[in-house]
């Protein structure tokens, strides 16, 4: 009974923790508009994602006016996958860099307007792994898988820390540089106002002088 009911904490537990890395979502677009989605992933974290347009007649196949492309792109502009003219598709990767990945969802033009209805879902770090395979392979207990997923999730939370802390840090710097910045411009500011106002009294006083009135 004990060991039933810590199954189910593990279970909750995991649940609460790995919510934030999983993006499911339902949007709609209008023909010959984009729509891009971002997700900060971290360098060697894997990502998986699932895309489907939802067919506006189920008796039907999916007409042309429904069809799609879609890219997705690391924040170095690298491609991880292309759709062109699609309805429906899967991607995975492992990140080679750290920071926004983004998905962009491009419906072509047509005359007159249509509103397509797009599922997806992106998932990254631990949520992106395969665990019934896992639990498959090596013929563990459920016990003993839950807990594997939720050492797992320890390591990613903790790996995430870290690397909220670099980009913290970058920051820090970026910020302390751009002060140093605005501070130089600023007195080579303050300067440029003073001999401005110098050269005008000196201009004044010489003025003043050749009419005799000092």
């Amino acid at each position: 009974m004990e060991i039933h009911r810590f199954k189910h904490l593990l279970v909750l537990i995991i649940g609460l923790i790995m919510s934030p890395v999983v993006q499911s979502m339902r949007f709609d677009l209008q023909s010959g508009t984009t729509k891009c989605i971002t997700e900060d992933i971290k360098n060697s974290a894997m990502s998986v994602g699932k895309y489907t347009v939802i067919s506006p007649n189920d008796a039907y196949p999916m007409p042309d006016t429904h069809k799609i492309t879609v890219r997705v792109t690391s924040p170095y502009g690298n491609n991880y996958h292309y759709g062109d003219h699609v309805d429906a598709g899967t991607f995975a990767f492992t990140a080679a860099e750290s920071g926004d990945y983004m998905a962009c969802f491009l419906a072509s033009d047509h005359k007159p307007p249509v509103t397509l209805s797009i599922e997806f879902e992106w998932k990254s770090g631990v949520a992106a792994k395969d665990w019934s395979k896992v639990a498959k392979k090596g013929q563990i207990e459920i016990l003993e898988l839950e807990l594997k997923k939720l050492f797992d999730t320890v390591t990613s939370i903790h790996d995430e820390m870290f690397y909220l802390r670099e980009r913290e840090e970058e920051m820090q710097a970026l910020n302390k540089a751009t002060n140093t910045k605005m501070a130089t411009f600023g007195f080579l500011s303050l300067m440029v106002c003073l001999s401005v106002a110098g050269l005008q009294l000196w201009h004044l006083k010489t003025f003043f002088e050749r009419k005799k009135l000092l």
